[in-house]
């Protein structure tokens, strides 16, 4: 079976293995406190030129959501987030499991929030006591449907944010994707600017797993580490994690795990078209989303793995392809030629 299920369905890139194999034998005290870890943050801070802030390297995205929420949020504080966000759809409850409502809003397809659908749901709520109140915007860079905020979008809530006493945090799972597309006009450099929180994810650009949360907004990082300590997301060999970060942001190769991925998808996307299918969503990062007859699926399902995304109508289903820093551009040409075949 050949996988665009998922970007992380491989191990790591191989010189983050060799780099960890290198390291094997050393000896070094834990909970983030080595040197790797320093050294991997320290790299992090330089390629985002932002001195100032906190990093914390974690395992997981629900996990980074669910600490970063559950941290910063009171009991009784809302956040507002896209339905189709993470934290509404992939994250088992993770947030209100924490005492905290999701207030998920309706986008246009796209995956999108904007102000103001966020301005609409921030007025009603903070309209009556009674109600959870709105404290923090989650959106995701690219979004679940692989659309992408421009800079102008980005700052405008942003500063929608500021003006009302609402945090920011952008979920940047798959930030490498966004940031190497051809649509895209916000610089890594640019997410300090425009946001209160933000995370790097490592797990879906070639790591064995890792996100680094950066945090701008300074009065936010005050007792985090107990917060991790305390959901049991301090990990005892945090070098694992300073290792990875080190070796990701090293030379280009961030960048280059994130071009690879798009081309690899921007291929799908074009053969898909020409073959006579659809769109579902226009995404221009390394998830595609199309519409194929059911019995096209069934075929598929030979020799492919993919995620079913929605059912469209009784004859027609909507699923996802996505590509990694490991895709074959071999693979990419097998699933084309499949594709041409049978829609003979």
């Amino acid at each position: 079976m050949i996988s665009f299920k998922n970007d992380y369905s491989e191990g790591a890139l191989p010189i983050i293995m060799a780099a960890l194999l290198q390291t094997n034998m050393e000896q070094t005290v834990g909970y983030g406190e080595d040197e790797y870890t320093k050294l991997g943050i320290e790299t992090i801070k330089t390629a985002i030129k932002c001195d100032d802030c906190y990093v914390r390297l974690l395992v997981g995205g629900t996990q980074t959501n669910l600490l970063t929420i559950g941290h910063v949020l009171r009991p009784y504080e809302a956040v507002i987030a896209a339905d189709s966000g993470h934290i509404s759809m992939h994250e088992a409850g993770a947030i209100e499991a924490t005492g905290h409502k999701v207030i998920e809003l309706l986008t246009n397809g796209d995956g999108k929030l904007n102000v103001p659908s966020i301005k609409k749901a921030y007025e009603l709520h903070k309209s009556d006591l009674h109600m959870a109140q709105p404290k923090m915007v989650y959106i995701s860079n690219p979004t679940e449907l692989g659309t992408l905020y421009s800079k102008a979008e980005l700052e405008s809530i942003y500063n929608y944010c500021q003006e009302n006493n609402m945090y920011l945090y952008i979920d940047g799972a798959r930030l490498a994707s966004a940031i190497a597309s051809p649509q895209n006009d916000i610089a890594l450099e640019d997410y300090p600017k425009y946001c209160d929180l933000f995370y790097i994810g490592g797990t879906k650009c070639g790591l064995l797993f890792g996100e680094a949360l950066v945090i701008i907004n300074k009065k936010l990082s005050e007792g985090f580490f107990c917060s991790t300590k305390q959901r049991g997301a301090t990990l005892a060999k945090g070098r694992l994690l300073g290792i990875q970060f080190a070796e990701l942001f090293k030379e280009n190769r961030y960048f280059e795990v994130g071009k690879h991925s798009n081309d690899m998808a921007f291929l799908i996307k074009d053969g898909v078209q020409k073959a006579g299918y659809k769109l579902f969503a226009d995404s221009y990062t390394n998830q595609q989303f199309f519409i194929f007859p059911n019995e096209i699926i069934k075929e598929l399902d030979k020799k492919y793995r993919y995620e079913f995304w929605c059912k469209l109508d009784d004859n027609h289903s909507v699923i996802r392809f996505v590509t990694s820093w490991a895709t074959k551009k071999e693979d990419v040409e097998k699933l084309l030629t499949d594709l041409q075949n049978m829609n003979k």
